[in-house]
C-alpha cells in the first residue's frame, strides 16, 4: 500500500523552502493527522532540536509515522557537503548526515541526502568531486545498512547541483556503489526540469527507488501546476510501488490548503 508523508520543517532558514508545515511540531502533527496523512519528512537542524524522545511521543500520540529525515540543513546553515575541497568539511558533512541516519534509524527512517552532496562548480574537476561524493555515499549507505535502514540519494535539476541530475544518473551512481543500501529519492519538480519524459524516467529508474516527492511543476502542491501527474501515477501504481509519496512543495496559498490540495490529487489519481 502506498503510504503518504508531508514536509515539515524547524530550520528558521528555510521558511521560504518548499516545505508545507513549519514552526511547533506539535502543531504540524495535528494539522497532518487530521488531513489524513500516514507521516511526517522531518527537516530539523539537529538531533537537539527535537530529541528523538519527544518526537516519539508526539507522533505517537497522534498516529504518525516517520517518513524520512533530511539532512539539508547542514548545508543551508554550515555549508557543509560531501564534494567540499577541504577534507575536514567533508568529514564535518559525513558526521552530520551519520547523526541525521542514526536518529531516523531509531524510527526505521531513512535520512536523505540532497542539497549536502554538492557541487564541483569551477573550484574542482568533475571525476574528483564524483569521486568524494562516492566515498561519503559507501560510508554513509554501511552505516545506514548497520542501523537497519536505507539511504535516500536524490538527484537535483541543474541549478542546484552539477553532479547528478537525472533519475538515471543516480541510479547509475547508486549501482556503482558496492554498499546495497542507498536508493533513490525520486523528486517531481527536479524530474519536471532535467526529464523529457519524466514518466518514462521514472518507470525506467523505479527498482532504485524508494522515495518519491510528490509536487507541481511551479513547486506548489500537486494539482496546482501543469505537470502530467496522472501519468506519474500510473507509473507509481503500476509497480507496484511500496514507499512513500511526500508532499514537498511550497505552502501556498496557505499550509492547510496545499497540504490537502496534495492528499486530495494523489487519492484521485492512485486509489
Amino acid at each position: 500500500m502506498i503510504r503518504t508523508a508531508i514536509t515539515t520543517c524547524l530550520v528558521p532558514e528555510a521558511r521560504k523552502g518548499p516545505f508545507v508545515l513549519h514552526g511547533d511540531i506539535r502543531e504540524s502533527c495535528r494539522i497532518a493527522r487530521e488531513i489524513g496523512f500516514d507521516a511526517i519528512e522531518l527537516f530539523a537542524p539537529s538531533a537537539e532540536a527535537l530529541p528523538g524522545e519527544e518526537l516519539s511521543a508526539i507522533i505517537g500520540e497522534e498516529g504518525l509515522d516517520l517518513a524520512a529525515v533530511g539532512t539539508g540543513a547542514g548545508w543551508l546553515q554550515h555549508r557543509l557537503s560531501l564534494c567540499d575541497p577541504d577534507p575536514g568539511r567533508r568529514s564535518r558533512a559525513r558526521d552530520f548526515i551519520a547523526e541525521r541516519i542514526r536518529y531516523g534509524a531509531r524510527f526505521g527512517a531513512p535520512a536523505i541526502i540532497g542539497s549536502m552532496q554538492g557541487s564541483h562548480g569551477r573550484e574542482i574537476e568533475r571525476n574528483r568531486a564524483m569521486s568524494w561524493l562516492r566515498s561519503g555515499l559507501e560510508e554513509l549507505g554501511s552505516l545506514a545498512g548497520d542501523e537497519g535502514v536505507f539511504l535516500l540519494y536524490e538527484p537535483l535539476n541543474r541549478y542546484e547541483t552539477d553532479l547528478c541530475n537525472t533519475l538515471a544518473q543516480g541510479m547509475e551512481l547508486c549501482n556503482e556503489l558496492s554498499t546495497g543500501h542507498v536508493h533513490l529519492l525520486a523528486d517531481v519538480f527536479h524530474m519536471n526540469i532535467e526529464e523529457a519524459d519524466p514518466a518514462k524516467a521514472l518507470g525506467e529508474a523505479m527498482e532504485q527507488v524508494r522515495h518519491v516527492h510528490m509536487v507541481d511543476s511551479n513547486r506548489r502542491a500537486p494539482g496546482m501546476g501543469h505537470m502530467d501527474l496522472r501519468a506519474i501515477a500510473r507509473v507509481i501504481r503500476d509497480a507496484d510501488y511500496r514507499g512513500y509519496l511526500s508532499a514537498e512543495c511550497f505552502p501556498l496559498p496557505d499550509p492547510r490548503t496545499a497540504a490537502e490540495t496534495a492528499l486530495e490529487t494523489w487519492n484521485r489519481f492512485l486509489r
